[in-house]
């Protein structure tokens, strides 16, 4: 097991100093570690001091949060308490007021439930992906059986510093994040966060119809995430698996209400016919 998780529902209580930033405010994050826990558990317990310490921070978010992303890969060079050839996959979360910023590199997902329907607000960084392929084919990279340059199952990653080289030099594996800014509403009822090993074996809609139901039944977001663990696990996932949900709403979410349709509808005398003769032959 080399992931790691945070979860925190309040930077001002968090920080024992004082920071600029407006409440209510909070992050989440989970990253996948590879060559070991050392780089995930690294990123972990520094990337959120990366971001707050940034001259952008608050303002310019978008670019705080990538400047963090970049500091934390060029500390994991530096530091000697990490191995060159360990990394990690990130994907954070921060939440300020209504506004939500979700930053990725690498293959672990962010996925949206509103309403009950399950979106996307991050892409796998796999090497095989179209846009990941022509990136790292442009920076002389090569992808043999899904893997850059035969060793790594990811496009994007913190870390890694035998296959990037020299810092400063443009390397097929970047750990430059994607963002995507999202403005939340009153249908947007909960977030879930996953490395691949949940998504390996999981679409993301069947994910969100099964910690929605959950949260009907208990509104507890930490046994939802422990119930796509052990769902996961029955259907042999084969990786690690980290999974953190969080609400955006103290109260269970509503039932959806399906409006009732007036059309009729029957089977033909061909088509029971059909079926009859479907289920005698078994």
């Amino acid at each position: 097991m080399e992931d790691e998780y945070i979860c925190v529902d309040n930077l001002h209580q968090y920080f024992s100093r004082a920071i600029n930033c407006p409440s209510p405010v909070a992050f989440y994050g989970v990253f996948d570690g590879h060559g070991g826990v050392d780089a995930a558990s690294f990123t972990r317990k520094n990337i959120l001091n990366f971001i707050v310490e940034d001259s952008q921070f608050p303002s310019g978010m978008k670019k705080a949060i990538k400047s963090a992303f970049v500091k934390a890969d060029h500390a994991l060079a530096d530091t000697k308490a990490v191995d060159s050839s360990c990394g990690t996959t990130a994907l954070t979360a921060l939440i300020l007021g209504r506004t939500m910023l979700i930053a990725n590199a690498g293959d672990s997902r962010a996925v949206l439930g509103k309403r009950g329907r399950a979106i996307e607000l991050s892409k796998d960084h796999k090497p095989n992906c179209t846009s990941e392929r022509i990136r790292i084919e442009r920076l002389g990279g090569v992808i043999y059986d899904g893997y850059l340059n035969g060793q790594l199952s990811v496009a994007r990653a913190l870390g890694d510093w035998h296959i990037k080289g020299a810092k400063g030099s443009k390397s097929p594996l970047s750990a430059e994040p994607e963002l995507e800014e999202i403005n939340l509403t009153e249908e947007d009822e909960f977030l879930i966060i996953g490395c691949d090993g949940l998504w390996d074996v999981m679409s993301s809609q069947c994910a969100v119809t099964i910690v929605r139901k959950e949260l009907m039944i208990h509104n507890d977001p930490e046994r939802c995430s422990k119930a796509l663990v052990k769902e996961a696990l029955q259907r042999n996932t084969c990786d690690n698996l980290t999974v953190v949900v969080v609400c955006f709403s103290p109260d269970p979410p509503p039932k959806i209400e399906m409006p009732r349709s007036h059309k009729r509808r029957s089977i033909s005398a061909e088509g029971l016919d059909r079926l009859k003769g479907v289920l005698n032959a078994d």
